[in-house]
């Protein structure tokens, strides 16, 4: 089983111009890490709900400890499964769909996320090469299906 990280290492959001004030500078600083931690778990929380089964574990985050003691989640992950589905083709293309959708689904997907869409996509071409060759195998076999209604 292949198990890859999508990581949501989120980057501080761009501070303005502090007034120099001690209290001020911290409250910026916890204020920056109180918004970092909601981007992180919300980039978390659409892994997580887009890979569903394919989830193995909830997520998990690294924290940095504000000024004020509290530590705030500044980046995190959601393993998923993205191994082929062994002979199911057909199985291993619809679970390449949705490794894709759960590596995108944040609205800033990170650079390791786009890594792994790439890696499902390109499990995605292969079961789809292995599923036309299943089928035009077996329209050259001359196996005939009859239904009956």
């Amino acid at each position: 089983m292949n198990i890859l990280p999508l990581s949501g290492t989120v980057a501080p959001a761009a501070s303005p111009a502090l007034s120099g004030q001690p209290g001020t500078v911290q409250a910026r600083e916890i204020a920056d890490l109180k918004a970092r931690d909601q981007r992180v778990r919300a980039h978390e929380a659409a892994h997580l709900t887009a890979a569903g089964g394919l989830a193995r574990g909830g997520a998990s985050y690294t924290y940095e400890r504000g000024p004020d003691g509290v530590a705030y989640a500044v980046g995190g992950e959601v393993s998923i499964d993205t191994s082929p589905v062994p002979g199911n083709p057909a199985a291993t293309l619809a679970k390449a769909h949705q490794i894709q959708a759960a590596a995108m689904a944040p609205a800033d997907p990170s650079p390791q996320d786009r890594s792994v869409a790439a890696a499902a996509s390109a499990m995605a071409a292969q079961a789809q090469r292995e599923v036309q060759r299943a089928q035009a195998t077996g329209a050259s076999s001359g196996r005939v299906l009859e239904v009956m209604a």
